[in-house]
């Protein structure tokens, strides 16, 4: 490859990584709840903190759930309690809102893919560590396929 073209695509992916970045990371994050279904009672062995089920919410529907503001506040006590999510507030969330946030799901997918390829494309255009790169590749196909397998 030649240097002007490597130099183009490490710089491509520099700012699509870097745009994406805090994305990928919510994503992975909230993610890695869901693998464990922390968002559900059962899965978190009693009612879920409020800050899962609402990163939950954004991963899965693009949306935040519909607050109860009025449970959120117990006059009686003057205490704040936690505000309750309500799961209905789905169907009734803005579609424009919810489009917007779907598009911009598929966009940070896009460039994921993209950022992944351009990464890649560089590991394989240094020639000290092709092999290395190829092989770890190869791994990472294969090792997440073994406890499928199994």
């Amino acid at each position: 490859m030649k240097v002007q073209t490597l130099s183009k695509i490490r710089q491509y992916h520099n700012y699509v990584g870097l745009f994406f970045a805090p994305a990928i990371i919510f994503f992975a994050v909230s993610g890695a709840l869901q693998t464990f279904r922390l968002q559900e009672e059962k899965g978190y062995g009693g009612p879920p903190p409020n800050w899962i089920v609402v990163m939950a919410e954004l991963h899965k529907d693009q949306m935040l759930p519909k607050v109860d503001r009025a449970a959120e506040f117990n006059s009686d006590t003057a205490k704040h309690k936690p505000a309750k999510v309500e799961k209905k507030a789905i169907a009734a969330a803005p579609d424009r809102s919810r489009f917007l946030l779907q598009i911009f799901s598929v966009s940070m997918a896009f460039g994921l893919v993209l950022s992944s390829s351009l990464g890649i494309a560089i590991a394989l255009s240094n020639r000290v560590a092709r092999r290395r790169s190829v092989w770890l590749l190869i791994a990472g196909l294969i090792v997440p396929m073994i406890p499928l397998l199994l």
